[in-house]
């Protein structure tokens, strides 16, 4: 029996150390100015485009901001109660020779974003539509989605 010094239980104890970080970051990583972050690889990554999920009776709907993308880079896929939004954001190409930046915040490059969605969807009735860097989505539930309203016998 050794009281000494344990590498597996000092890695765990940093990989919790690191975990609680990650979850415990400031408000303002989560929401601010992370679109640069939104391309790096890691947790960072599912930042990008910012989205809104609501629903109604019969629909849910998604809204993501995304301006500037390349529309013919643009997928959408939709498996089981998950929305994966993928694509890519042009950069600016040769206009600005990257010696000449005073100030660089606007981020491009591949991105992939999954959300959860709240109930079932009717995948063939999906819609998508991409305007001034708004793209909506439009997803109906299936019938045995949708709320029944049941009668209720008094005896």
């Amino acid at each position: 029996m050794s009281l000494g010094w344990d590498v597996f239980r000092e890695m765990e104890h940093l990989h919790r150390e690191m975990d609680d970080f990650l979850n415990r970051r400031p408000v303002r990583w989560q929401r601010g100015p992370a679109f640069r972050w939104s391309f790096l690889p890691g947790r960072a990554a599912r930042a990008y485009p910012l989205v809104n999920v609501t629903e109604d009776q019969d629909t849910i709907y998604v809204d993501a901001l995304a301006p500037g993308l390349n529309p013919d880079t643009l997928t959408i896929t939709i498996v089981e109660n998950k929305l994966t939004v993928a694509g890519e954001k042009q950069g600016l190409g040769d206009q600005v020779k990257t010696d000449a930046y005073h100030r660089n915040e606007r981020a491009a490059g591949r991105f992939v974003r999954t959300v959860n969605l709240p109930a079932p969807v009717d995948q063939n009735q999906a819609e998508a539509n991409y305007t001034n860097g708004l793209l909506t989505i439009r997803l109906p539930k299936p019938e045995e989605a949708k709320p029944k309203q049941i009668s209720v016998t008094i005896n």
